[in-house]
């Protein structure tokens, strides 16, 4: 009876999987699984084929649509405490939809083969390599050999095409045990009598049509006037395995993950980075699965629930800033606190001598290193610089006589530092033989560790919080059924 808006969500899901099916279908007759001919099969299907203008943006934005709604109908079950008893079912068939989706646009981005394509089918399989025990099986197979090449580009192109159709059946079950355990509702009260519910039609159906129609019209915005603008650039290159892109990012709905997996730079104990990253990527998305269980809450919706509200907010806000971060380069400077600094240090004038060290075995070279700046302090050399180029071998320049001279650099950025401290090297090549470079950097708050925080939240939001709130928050009083709450505006007011 009190069903709101965003219960119209359902109804905007099941649209956009026929639609990606529908135009999928119709994309795959047109579309060459072959590293030297995906781009320009798709550019073709665009230009040659009778409204393949239409068809293929609509599935393009499509994809990014179907994200847009999943998230909004998932946040909604999170904060109406959807997955709670006894809809754990629905709630765990719901998060099956969700990884298929996420494997499903994974495999679709990958097969216009653009740079972005190629390099993210790259970083991906890499990071499956990573998992123990059948990790590189696995990374093997989805390959087809020990290269991403034509066998790579078939695989994903046949899971892409199966993996919508395995969807449409778990949504069949979706449905199944929405029935079986019934709809939920903004105040979490289970319907008592006659007066809680209404027919589905028209009224559910009157407020889906709306809802949908809404929805369509931000689609069409998208599919005729920026049809490009959720997509990479670089995605318009052909793949290239000899350039790297500046930045590899997957499409923004994949990013949050990518921030978590990001965030781990050092190793935890004795789990490498890569393979900490991993595990968290994955159990972003395996927490889902036993969020029943953890939230000890006895009162569904948060709107009675005023502590577990605010820190939802937070979540919301983690999340959509893990998505920020998976945007931006790791090494990106959110806050600096003070200008970057160097020192470039050199000597004006002098004789050099210029002499090289060679030792049997590496251990041998820090002994060698020390005696030769003895010996040549001993001929009269004022300064000694000792570069090492491998095991076994060093370069020496020494100086006698001249005088030191220093320049400082100040700059508000590492790259315009690193520019002046090029320049001043050019510059000081031409009268001394050899140039230090001290760099003093200031503290700088990047895009990683702004993920770590963020990705720390995500977790404790899920493992600590919940639990903790279950236990120790007082709710507000719940009305006991959703016929007084309408008839007091409680629940219309609340939507």
């Amino acid at each position: 009876r009190n069903l709101n808006y965003w219960w119209t969500f359902g109804a905007v899901l099941s649209l956009c999987l026929g639609v990606q099916i529908v135009t999928g279908i119709v994309m795959a007759m047109h579309y060459v699984p072959h590293v030297s001919m995906a781009l320009d099969s798709v550019q073709r299907f665009k230009r040659d084929v009778p409204f393949g203008w239409l068809i293929q943006p609509i599935h393009a934005v499509g994809a990014s649509m179907f994200f847009v709604a999943v998230y909004i109908h998932m946040l909604r079950g999170l904060y109406y405490g959807s997955y709670k008893a006894p809809r754990e079912v629905l709630w765990i068939l719901g998060c099956v939809i969700y990884l298929l989706m996420v494997a499903t646009a994974f495999f679709g981005y990958t097969l216009p083969w653009g740079q972005m394509s190629f390099w993210g089918a790259t970083v991906i399989t890499n990071l499956i390599g990573a998992v123990p025990i059948v990790g590189e099986s696995i990374h093997q197979w989805l390959m087809g050999g020990y290269a991403i090449d034509d066998p790579t580009l078939n695989r994903f192109f046949s899971l892409h095409y199966l993996l919508p159709f395995v969807i449409a059946g778990v949504v069949v079950l979706h449905i199944w045990a929405l029935h079986e355990a019934g709809q939920n509702n903004p105040t979490g009260v289970d319907p008592k009598t006659k007066d809680d519910t209404v027919p589905f039609t028209p009224h559910a159906t009157i407020k889906d049509m709306l809802g949908v129609s809404i929805f369509l019209i931000m689609f069409a915005v998208f599919v005729f006037f920026y049809p490009d603008a959720l997509g990479d650039p670089d995605n318009f290159i052909a793949a290239n395995a000899a350039q790297t892109p500046n930045e590899i990012k997957p499409e923004w709905y994949l990013r949050p993950f990518y921030a978590i997996l990001r965030a781990i730079d050092f190793d935890v104990g004795p789990i490498p980075a890569k393979l900490a990253g991993v595990g968290l990527m994955f159990g972003a998305i395996a927490i889902l699965f036993v969020l029943p269980w953890l939230d000890s809450s006895k009162v569904r919706s948060m709107r009675y629930r005023p502590a577990a509200r605010w820190f939802f907010i937070f979540f919301v806000a983690a999340a959509v800033g893990l998505g920020w971060c998976g945007s931006k380069s790791p090494g990106f400077a959110i806050v600096t606190a003070a200008p970057y600094h160097a020192t470039v240090s050199w000597i004006e004038g002098g004789a050099v001598t210029r002499q090289a060290i060679d030792v049997p075995a590496p251990e041998m070279m820090p002994d060698a290193m020390a005696t030769t700046r003895v010996q040549m302090g001993e001929h009269g050399a004022s300064s000694v610089f000792i570069q090492r180029e491998g095991g076994t071998h060093a370069s020496v320049i020494a100086i006698t006589g001249g005088s030191p001279r220093e320049t400082q650099i100040t700059a508000l950025t590492s790259e315009a530092l690193e520019e002046q401290i090029t320049a001043a090297k050019a510059d000081v090549g031409l009268r001394a033989p050899y140039v230090s470079v001290k760099r003093e950097l200031p503290f700088v708050f990047s895009v990683t560790q702004l993920a770590q925080i963020l990705t720390a939240y995500y977790f404790l939001f899920f493992l600590v919080i919940l639990p903790l709130l279950g236990l120790r928050e007082t709710p507000g009083r719940v009305p006991d059924t959703i016929a007084k709450s309408i008839a007091g505006g409680e629940a219309q007011q609340g939507a």
